[in-house]
């Protein structure tokens, strides 16, 4: 009986963390860039009660018994899959189409990466403009360091191209791409392994494998910049709302055992009365 109350018990843990992720996804359905997370499970120890050559006769038998001890969460897997293109009047909006993902300072001088395009040009020094996030972080260049222009340049003027190049019009008002000015993209063989800092940004880890640059790996399938658009939250609402029921289910079932067991139990202690 107490081995049916931790069981459950463990069942119980694993569907409160499945809600606690459904809940996430749900309250950033409108986060730029945001990547829907799903939970998996795996089964604990099990205990074996007979080998699969023993009987309560000590006949050969080709099965044993054994029974499991409960779940646990093994992971929260981040789904990168494409988010749908949001119309946004911003100049400086950018949506990626592909694997690609921006890179940027962080405050503490490590380097961070981000599908969330909302971006900004910011007063920089020495008579700069400095492109960053929402948050004030400098967004990288195809050779990692910062996109700074010389404050003559009328920032709502900038055009980005698809490769990421950013244009500004001669005096002919022809498109010219300012020199040496690409916004980086960067991908990486799991991007599942990457770890989430909070404020839409994540970090390389040993799981992700390094960064790998767009611009100088030739054997990548290349990223596309969109100017003018925002790419929305891939999180499905209909999933989410199907995935809820099921582990608020889940979730009673384990409960009802749990109640179950009490009761056998409190059974068995009134057999002596």
């Amino acid at each position: 009986m107490v081995r049916t109350l931790w069981t459950a018990a463990t069942g119980m843990i694993g569907q409160q963390t499945n809600v606690d992720t459904i809940a996430n996804n749900l309250a950033n359905v409108n986060t730029v860039g945001y990547k829907t997370e799903t939970n998996e499970f795996k089964s604990l120890l099990y205990q074996t009660i007979q080998t699969k050559t023993t009987s309560a006769n000590g006949d050969q038998k080709p099965v044993g018994a054994q029974v499991g001890l409960g779940v646990r969460n093994s992971a929260i897997v981040s789904q990168f899959t494409q988010g749908a293109y949001l119309e946004s009047e911003s100049p400086t909006a950018f949506a990626i189409g592909g694997k690609g993902l921006f890179g940027v300072h962080g405050n503490d001088g490590q380097t961070y990466y981000t599908r969330n395009g909302d971006l900004r040009f910011a007063v920089g020094g020495n008579n700069t403009m400095v492109l960053t996030t929402s948050d004030g972080l400098p967004v990288l260049n195809s050779n990692g360091g910062e996109i700074r222009i010389p404050n003559t340049y009328i920032t709502t003027r900038i055009e980005v191209d698809a490769d990421g190049y950013l244009m500004y019009p001669d005096a002919a008002n022809n498109m010219q791409r300012i020199a040496g000015m690409q916004i980086g993209l960067w991908q990486f063989q799991n991007p599942s392994g990457l770890d989430k800092e909070g404020d839409s940004l994540y970090s390389a880890t040993a799981a992700s494998g390094p960064a790998l640059n767009e611009a100088t790996n030739q054997n990548l399938e290349k990223s596309e910049i969109r100017q003018g658009y925002l790419e929305g939250s891939n999180v499905q609402v209909a999933d989410e709302m199907v995935n809820l029921i099921v582990a608020q289910r889940a979730y009673e079932l384990n409960s009802k055992a749990i109640q179950t067991a009490d009761t056998m139990m409190q059974e068995a202690n009134e057999l002596k009365r």
